[in-house]
């Protein structure tokens, strides 16, 4: 019942990263029955396109050893092993193509799936895995079930086709027996063919659905809930609380920076209340000034405080405080537009004290 609760509340699309995650641990669908169906293929191209040829090379060997045993000298022990070498070298080179031709297509199925990887979780050490329940969770589950029943369908399927297709055959079939055995085989080969196709579609259609199902119950396996999803984007952008409170931080550390910079001023310019911008200009240091320290409200007070405790000269021209203010950052030099009205104060200020000139 929990279970079903639980996956009753998993609603939300899993993530990339879910998706990821569960390939990185060798997570990924699987249709068994892909396979199938290529090694099918490949027993299909193998029957038309190298099995008469390969059929008629064994025919040749074994005309002459029937027709022609006193050609065969068996009259030891090693002459019939060379017999049977030779017989079995015959065999292996008619089925070694097939055997290929099902390996590469079998593989190509399964790649085409999914790329290979290597995945240690896979080959780890996992008693979880030696459970009995958990076993017989897996035989009769959804899965399983599954499982018997793709079986049960392919092997009623192709039975009730196969019968089909060879019910007009069967008196025909019996009547070849005591004919010609050429016709039979002919006969034979043909029904064969026929099987062949009736497999290759009923496995074609099998794939086809246990491709689509395969999907759709991995999916939802990896389906996760809304708190899930919640956590997981906290994971990755990180927890909003904690990133607010260490931009508070940062700004704390960087208000603290600036109010210690004020005192190094040589000028500010304010608002009466609202705004202020301290500025520092010593002609050693650069050509222009640079903004220290800038505040609105209780900074702008604070900073003038400091200024004041310092006697650092406070100008108040309020249209050039809020433009300053809001044009220009702090440890920045001045824009140019700024250059007349600034140049003004500092004369101003190295005109009552002249020892600002020196370096502070």
């Amino acid at each position: 019942m929990a279970d079903d609760q639980d996956k009753d509340s998993k609603t939300e699309s899993p993530t990339e990263k879910k998706l990821r995650d569960a390939a990185e641990k060798g997570n990924t669908p699987f249709a068994r029955e892909v396979p199938v169906f290529a090694s099918t293929i490949a027993i299909y191209l193998f029957l038309v396109f190298f099995l008469p040829n390969g059929m008629a090379r064994i025919g040749e060997t074994l005309k002459d050893l029937f027709e022609k045993p006193e050609s065969w000298d068996l009259t030891t022990s090693g002459d019939v092993i060379a017999l049977f070498r030779h017989l079995t070298w015959e065999a292996g080179a008619l089925l070694l193509p097939a055997l290929i031709m099902m390996m590469v297509f079998g593989l190509a199925a399964s790649i085409l799936q999914n790329m290979p990887s290597p995945v240690l979780e896979r080959v780890r050490p996992q008693f979880s895995r030696l459970s009995l329940t958990k076993g017989l969770g897996r035989m009769f589950g959804k899965p399983g079930l599954v499982e018997f029943g793709k079986s049960l369908i392919k092997v009623g399927a192709v039975s009730i086709f196969v019968v089909l297709v060879l019910w007009d055959d069967y008196f025909a079939s019996l009547d070849t027996m005591f004919s010609d055995p050429a016709a039979l085989f002919h006969m034979l080969g043909g029904d064969a063919n026929q099987v062949l196709v009736i497999i290759l579609f009923a496995t074609a259609v099998i794939a086809v659905l246990d491709f689509a199902w395969t999907r759709h119950h991995w999916y939802s396996e990896l389906r996760m809930t809304k708190q899930e999803v919640k956590e997981e984007i906290k994971q990755a952008q990180g927890d909003p609380i904690v990133k607010s409170r260490l931009r508070s931080i940062q700004r704390d550390r960087a208000r603290k920076r600036m109010m210690t910079a004020v005192a190094r001023a040589t000028l500010v310019i304010a608002n009466p209340t609202h705004f202020a911008v301290a500025l520092r200009y010593v002609r050693e240091e650069g050509d222009a000034p640079v903004v220290v320290a800038k505040g609105q409200d209780l900074v702008a007070l604070k900073i003038r405080e400091i200024a004041e405790e310092h006697k650092i000269p406070v100008f108040e021209d309020p249209p050039l405080a809020r433009s300053m203010f809001a044009q220009v950052s702090v440890d920045s030099v001045i824009p140019p537009v700024f250059y007349k009205a600034v140049a003004e104060l500092i004369h101003r200020v190295y005109a009552a004290s002249p020892q600002k000139r020196r370096v502070n």
